[in-house]
């Protein structure tokens, strides 16, 4: 098949957003799309990572057939209109997966001119939340859902394979930890909790913002960690998806983007063999809930109520379906199927 990618620079090792695409390249070469630009590296410095993916692109565009299928990434970086003006001007079809939309994120208030850069032939988008959102903004082209990102591993992480025989769980949370885009984090300890501990896992952690000691603290901080290696390093019984400033509801510019994406945090925990716990309005709340892959809960204040509630034999179940999308996440399962159903539509 006449079917290509550009690969390019990825600068950080403990970025999931780089992890997500990364996988992605992974998964088209295991289809069969070619790589025309440089091999892919994670050179971190910003200049001649920028000059490696310039470089890189315009070799690539050199190479690439006329009416070809190209599968793009967005964001990817300053050189994407070059990239779409090139491959139009040769009449290829263009896929793009969409990974991050920032007028979801408050972050443009130029919506059309971002669309106007995601849109292609066809793209792939996380779920049918943001189908949605991109239809009542006018789009026209075919939309498909991925469902939720995979988390592509060599090996199975084997560390939670045991069921906890008493009911005191250990919540793990990754991501970032600071007050900007987490500070429910350091309010959990005023919900009296008694049926768990958050175990918090990446960058970003604040000591001197905990409310307790830390004798008296369900918080306990464990190291941040490169992507390729973290999935073996977490430990616990669920994964925890929520983001914002209170502990309350998912607010904020993070707990908004919610309703809309699919955090990738969700793919490392199922990859990892944990049971999500997940906000009841999160876009991907439905996923978990209707799979039987978690919990979810409208406030953290309930939880420790709903834990309470809930059976070693649900539990159980529970941890036996996310097996399952185990190996669907680590193969690269929802990327090669949401690709082939792109590739039927142009």
């Amino acid at each position: 098949m006449n079917i290509y990618f550009i690969s390019r620079n990825y600068k950080s090792v403990f970025d999931a957003a780089g992890k997500a695409k990364t996988d992605c390249e992974f998964v088209l070469q295991k289809m069969g799309f070619k790589n025309l630009g440089f091999k892919q590296s994670a050179i971190p410095n910003s200049v001649l990572g920028t000059l490696k993916n310039f470089l890189g692109i315009t070799l690539a565009l050199l190479r690439l057939p006329f009416k070809a299928t190209l599968c793009t990434q967005y964001p990817n970086s300053k050189f994407r209109g070059y990239i779409l003006f090139v491959a139009k001007l040769k009449r290829c079809k263009i896929i793009t997966i969409v990974h991050d939309v920032r007028a979801l994120k408050g972050k443009t208030k130029d919506t059309y001119k971002e669309i106007s850069q995601i849109v292609t032939d066809v793209i792939i988008v996380h779920n049918s939340s943001m189908k949605a959102w991109f239809i009542e903004q006018g789009v026209k082209v075919p939309v498909v859902v991925l469902e939720i990102f995979d988390y592509i591993a060599d090996r199975r992480p084997e560390q939670n394979d045991m069921t906890p025989s008493e009911p005191h769980y250990e919540i793990t949370y990754a991501g970032g930890l600071g007050h900007k885009k987490n500070a429910y984090i350091y309010d959990v300890d005023m919900l009296s909790a008694t049926k768990y501990k958050l175990k918090l896992y990446g960058r970003g952690f604040e000591p001197e913002s905990v409310k307790v000691k830390n004798e008296d603290s369900i918080i306990d901080y464990q190291g941040a960690f490169p992507s390729n290696e973290i999935a073996y390093k977490i430990v616990g019984d669920f994964g925890l998806v929520w983001d914002g400033d209170s502990t309350h509801t998912c607010t904020g510019q993070y707990g908004a983007y919610l309703k809309f994406n699919n955090p990738h945090k969700t793919s490392l925990y199922l990859l990892c063999g944990l049971p999500v716990i997940i906000w009841k309005e999160a876009a991907l709340a439905p996923f978990i809930i209707n799979n039987r892959l978690g919990i979810g809960v409208s406030d953290l204040k309930d939880l420790d109520r709903t834990l309470a509630n809930l059976t070693h034999a649900d539990y159980t179940a529970i941890k036996d379906n996310v097996r399952n999308y185990q190996n669907k996440v680590m193969s690269g399962y929802f990327f090669e199927t949401a690709i082939n159903k792109a590739i039927q539509k142009l």
